[in-house]
């Protein structure tokens, strides 16, 4: 009866676990801080282990490229003058509490990296980009 109890709860952590990287796992929509608008779409996706967010679609505003380059990127990084639709922004994310950490995450608009770790709060995701002890934290929704 003991070991049955046992062999339940650890199936039963072991969906919870699963069911967490589901949470961030799928789509996204990044909201403009400004404005409160949809900016673009990102779809993360596991990767042995690891987190990786692609945006999948942009939501131009007038006037803007509605298919742009990431013209400010640094010159030694890949993805240098490549197509923002399509372009892995966040990188290496690894599951650390209820927290997912230790990645990188991109901002095509000035081409700056930063350091990133996000985490779910109900049913958004909080997207925090380091910059040495400066931050911002972002809300994305599904």
């Amino acid at each position: 009866m003991i070991r049955t109890q046992f062999v339940l709860v650890i199936l039963l952590l072991s969906f919870c676990n699963l069911s967490l990287f589901s949470q961030i796992a799928g789509k996204w929509t990044s909201i403009d801080d400004n404005s409160g608008q949809p900016r673009s779409v990102i779809e993360i996706t596991e990767r042995a282990g690891k987190f990786f967010g692609k945006v999948t679609k942009i939501y131009s505003k007038p006037g803007e490229d509605p298919d742009p380059i990431c013209d400010k990127c640094s010159e030694d990084d890949p993805r240098f003058k490549q197509k923002v639709i399509g372009m892995e922004i966040m990188k290496e994310l690894i599951k650390e509490g209820e927290e997912f950490t230790n990645g990188h995450i991109l901002d095509p608009e000035n081409g700056k990296v930063y350091r990133c770790k996000v985490w779910v709060e109900g049913k958004v995701l909080k997207v925090r980009g380091y910059w040495g002890p400066f931050f911002r934290t972002q809300t994305w929704c599904q």
